[in-house]
């Protein structure tokens, strides 16, 4: 494999680091600025929000310039953020920094991912993509409870500043090592929003929104619900935080096996299972043991669901995939933002930090509803706008009939 694909592994292990670290950071923030803990949950929204926005904004605006370019200015604004919030004065500067962070996050997979397709043979694109990936997955693993534990024995800030730090070098290997590639042509945004017409595409991303959504719901306030719940010591946080990054990587694994063999019964399986395993949380949460299973549980079915989500835009979208991939992406964080906005109001009603375990259950099982209604439309022909090209396990690509009509007439 080229050396290119470790630089654009490290920028992925950076921004996976900076997406979840916060989650185990949260009390020392809300400490430290004399914020409540869901007024501190809005450094999780704004940075979903961010990403939401800056994937399919950064992913057009990077078609005018060089992709090896556009890659270091993204890496540029990570660096800018992680350093704005280690240094910051206040939580509103602090907050900004997060946006300024987030921005980065969508652009760079979408466009990591073709560069790192064009730096081998066809035979092996995948490899290579999966290889960027290995970044984000490690970041869960070793980034994020690396983190934690640099957060809570030193400083939350030294954290972000370690963050930035691996910006630079992820920076820095990306200018070395990853070669000049022709500017990309651009892209023809009538044609790509004309994916966002099929009602099977909005569908999947409704189920992308509500079934991540319902993860970090639980998971955004993890650090409080552990320690204030289930009694584990501060220190505890940072283990806790390993054994989900290994059940997502577990997830992960297990759903991108699956989906393309039985796209739509695995979402059944993961949707359905993580909506019992977070309405059980509240449970288990009061016990030690039975705690650390659950998070590994949520950790795995919440990512098990990913894969076959992610293809199933793909699917969809299939005439015009490229912002629809984009957008989908932001998808993810916009079920984080809403997830952690919601939690954050069930606590500060004094439902206790349990609640919004209740919130990712309803919020998974509103995805597993919306997962049974696509599939009932595509076996039925009956999407407005849309005839089924395709079905089988329910991973059939819908085409609208506006775009049949008009390429029959060309």
């Amino acid at each position: 494999m080229p050396l290119a694909l470790l630089a654009l592994a490290i920028g992925a292990f950076g921004i996976g680091t900076t997406e979840f670290v916060i989650m185990g950071l949260l009390p020392g923030v809300a400490q430290d600025f004399g914020v409540s803990i869901p007024t501190a949950g809005w450094l999780v929204t704004g940075y979903a929000l961010g990403v939401m926005a800056g994937a399919p904004v950064m992913t057009v605006l990077g078609t005018r310039i060089s992709r090896k370019r556009m890659l270091m200015l993204l890496m540029g604004l990570f660096i800018v953020g992680n350093l704005l919030s280690a240094v910051t004065p206040g939580f509103a500067v602090m907050l900004i920094g997060r946006v300024i962070s987030s921005l980065a996050h969508g652009a760079f997979f979408g466009i990591g991912s073709v560069v790192a397709a064009d730096l081998v043979a066809p035979d092996k694109k995948a490899g290579a993509i999966a290889m960027m990936f290995t970044g984000l997955t490690v970041a869960n693993v070793v980034g994020v409870p690396l983190g934690t534990f640099i957060g809570q024995s030193i400083g939350w800030r030294v954290t972000f500043a370690v963050v930035a730090a691996l910006g630079v070098l992820g920076l820095a290997g990306i200018a070395r090592l990853v070669p000049d590639m022709p500017k990309p042509e651009g892209v023809r945004l009538r044609h790509e929003l004309a994916a966002f017409k099929n009602v099977q595409v909005l569908l999947a991303m409704a189920m992308t929104v509500l079934g991540f959504g319902g993860v970090f719901a639980a998971i955004t306030y993890i650090a409080p619900m552990m320690t204030h719940v289930a009694g584990f010591a501060d220190s505890s946080v940072t283990w806790l935080l390993v054994l989900f990054g290994l059940g997502m990587v577990g997830g992960n694994l297990v759903g991108g096996r699956f989906a393309d063999r039985a796209l739509m019964p695995m979402l059944y399986v993961s949707l359905g299972a993580l909506a019992v395993v977070l309405a059980l949380f509240t449970l288990t949460a009061h016990d030690k043991i039975a705690a650390a299973v659950t998070i590994t549980l949520i950790g795995a079915l919440g990512f098990a669901s990913v894969p076959p989500l992610q293809k199933r835009v793909l699917d969809q979208a299939h005439g015009a995939p490229t912002l629809a991939s984009a957008v989908n992406i932001g998808a993810f964080n916009l079920g984080n933002a809403l997830s952690a906005w919601l939690g954050g109001l069930v606590i500060a009603a004094d439902l206790g930090y349990t609640a919004p375990n209740w919130v990712g259950s309803a919020l998974a099982g509103a995805a597993l509803v919306l997962a049974a209604l696509s599939a009932a439309l595509e076996r039925r022909g009956s999407a407005p706008g849309s005839i089924v090209a395709g079905a089988g396990d329910g991973a059939g690509v819908v085409a609208s009939s506006a775009e049949q009509r008009r390429a029959v007439r060309s």
